[in-house]
């Protein structure tokens, strides 16, 4: 028997399927200090204890990414070793701040599979859940991804496509414990402008830009041990490794926090793509559309809803051409919820 691991292919997942990933990881500071060196991220609720603990959290939580990349991490040996891209996300929900110290591990279940048209490939569904040691989850989503046949004459699956929200309500929605914005230090976390300031339909360009570098990119798959071939293996993918779709997420949040620096916590994914491909040496910048506010009965705390689109090139606030295809120079369309001070 092989002693090595190749990573499933399409063939090998079937609805039902509970995939229950190796490697658990205890967070440090250490983490955080990562996080903020590989992108230029300054909300203050995760880069300081005592604005932290004036918001009515124990300390400063783990940037809410940086603890998604760990769970995602997790489950890229069980789910897209052999992807051939990351498709999207829906029904995200970020349920317990993470903490130093916590321990993180994550479980997945099969919820959908649908072979291509082209018999080479074909789409799976998985509900992920990221929990800590004591087994609480902290947070939960769903993911779906093509991944290549082993076996070209496998029998093609029947198709179960589930049906998932387009959006979260506000209601789904987990405030952490304590979390109280009403003595909000709007000095200290960078600008002035609060969730009454904010208009549905709004659009925010973020001005700033960041080129994509290999050396980072390469650093952040390892540090949360993201070992998907398309990443890592020049010869997987000949024109170039291709730039994890988190780090781009990730590197569009931090830049938008110029306009929306008091956006301070995420805590829903309603839908997200990876329109185009990302590859280093692109520069990419960042725009932002508010398409929803909700209060949430917390003292001091609204929640916004906001579009973030991350681009290589192109002017900003294009999205889709009149086919409605996304543009060429978008690499990202993101749809989360994130906690505002009123």
């Amino acid at each position: 028997m092989a002693k090595t691991n190749s990573g499933r292919f399409f063939e090998d997942y079937s609805v039902g399927q509970v995939l229950q990933h190796a490697v658990p990881r205890t967070v440090t500071d250490g983490e955080r200090a990562m996080y903020h060196a590989l992108y230029p991220a300054r909300h203050a609720l995760y880069s300081s204890d005592e604005f932290a603990r004036a918001s009515g959290l124990p300390q400063s939580p783990l940037d809410d990414l940086a603890a998604f990349h760990v769970v995602f991490g997790k489950t890229v040996p069980d789910v897209s070793l052999n992807a051939v891209a990351n498709l999207g996300y829906a029904e995200g929900r970020w349920l317990k701040p993470v903490y130093a110290g916590d321990t993180l591990r994550s479980e997945s279940e099969v919820i959908g599979i649908k072979q291509n048209s082209n018999g080479k490939t074909g789409v799976v569904y998985v509900r992920t859940r990221g929990l800590n040691q004591r087994d609480e989850a902290v947070m939960e989503y769903v993911r779906w991804v093509m991944v290549r046949k082993s076996d070209l004459s496998a029998p093609a699956p029947e198709a179960v496509v589930p049906q998932l929200k387009k959006a979260l309500e506000p209601s789904d929605l987990v405030i952490p414990q304590g979390l109280n914005f009403s003595n909000y230090d709007f000095a200290q976390a960078g600008e002035a402008h609060r969730w009454g300031d904010y208009e549905i339909g709004e659009k925010i360009n973020h001005v700033d830009g960041v080129t994509i570098e290999e050396a980072e990119h390469m650093l952040a798959t390892r540090l949360w041990q993201n070992t998907a071939k398309v990443h890592f293996d020049l010869t997987f993918r000949p024109e170039g490794r291709l730039i994890y779709g988190g780090h781009v997420i990730s590197m569009a949040r931090a830049l938008s926090f110029n306009g929306l620096a008091n956006a301070q916590m995420i805590v829903g994914l309603n839908g997200g793509a990876h329109a185009n491909p990302c590859f280093a040496g692109d520069t990419i910048k960042a725009w932002s559309e508010v398409l929803d506010k909700a209060e949430t009965g917390v003292p001091g705390v609204g929640a916004i809803r906001l579009r973030l689109v991350s681009t290589k090139g192109g002017e900003p606030f294009e999205l889709k051409n009149e086919d409605g295809r996304y543009m060429p120079g978008v690499l990202l369309d993101l749809d989360y919820w994130a906690l505002m001070p009123i």
